[in-house]
């Protein structure tokens, strides 16, 4: 496989269908401007941070450094890749009531037990 190079990776729009299948735009978690950073920019920056692309200029330092947490993130596509790194990296929230299901014990079920003997008569005298 060749090499990528800075314009191959640049022409090339970010996907993430595992954790955003309808797309960055359509999820909600981030803004426009966001959305079309991370689509422009995410397989540079993924390319990066793999190793697989050397840095050629301050800017490509500059997403190294915001990832690794050397530097605070200044400029939209910085921040947007710091909240796609936290989105991605939360944990997922499990349900409240756990997975066990409720099991009906059997004394809940005794038919022996008649309610029609609580209940008041009434008089058509």
């Amino acid at each position: 496989m060749a090499k990528p190079n800075r314009a191959d990776l640049l022409s090339r729009a970010y996907h993430d269908p595992k954790n955003y299948p309808y797309g960055f735009s359509r999820s909600g978690d981030f803004s426009i401007s966001e959305a079309k950073a991370l689509s422009q920019y995410g397989s540079l920056i993924n390319a990066l941070l793999s190793g697989s692309l050397q840095p050629e200029n301050d800017d490509d330092a500059s997403f190294i450094a915001v990832a690794s947490g050397q530097k605070e993130p200044a400029n939209v596509t910085e921040k947007a890749w710091v909240k796609y790194m936290a989105r991605i990296g939360r944990p997922r929230t499990g349900s409240i009531y756990g997975k066990r299901t409720n099991v009906d014990d059997a004394d809940d079920d005794d038919s022996s037990i008649d309610d029609d003997d609580d209940l008041p008569l009434a008089d058509d005298d």
